[in-house]
């Protein structure tokens, strides 16, 4: 079962939010990625509390469910009764474990190579706006020196025509 096949990475990408500082995915995004019920995945996770510490997961808190609400257009989350849990990468990578089916091992592998895409581009994305400032402190100090000459240039006529004008 090839997992690129079943989901493609953008897709996965795609559904990977910040919140707090940590990339994370919604309980409910990684239910419909595993084909369980949230409250499935939930139970499974409350019944397996010790493996899920506060850097693998956590539940939003109301002010950040309202947030991401109003920046995702069309919510697929109903009526909802209380704020989504987020999984950072270890957490879901605990719930391979804690859901233990074949799927879930599938869908964690594809999970996991969305993760590793996502820090590649973020690392070249740092990369190229570093280069990118250095281009433009470049280009400012270029400026300020042809700026410097273009002065230095208007300077002479100006002094020369204030020879000519006394001769």
């Amino acid at each position: 079962m090839r997992t690129e096949t079943l989901i493609p990475l953008e897709k996965i990408t795609s559904i990977i939010y910040l919140i707090r500082n940590e990339k994370v995915l919604l309980d409910s995004d990684l239910a419909m990625l595993y084909d369980v019920e949230t409250k499935v995945l939930i139970q499974a996770v409350k019944r397996n509390s010790n493996r899920f510490p506060e850097d693998f997961m956590f539940q939003l808190s109301k002010e950040e469910f309202k947030i991401l609400r109003s920046q995702i257009v069309t919510s697929s989350w109903g009526g909802r009764r209380y704020p989504p849990y987020a999984f950072t990468e270890q957490g879901v990578a605990m719930l391979s474990s804690v859901l233990n089916s074949e799927k879930a091992v599938h869908v964690n592998i594809a999970i996991m190579r969305a993760f590793v895409q996502l820090r590649k581009f973020l690392l070249s994305s740092e990369s190229l706006s570093i280069k990118l400032k250095e281009l433009e402190k470049e280009t400012n100090e270029k400026f300020e020196e042809q700026q410097e000459q273009i002065n230095i240039i208007f300077e002479t006529i100006k002094h020369v025509n204030k020879r000519r004008d006394k001769a």
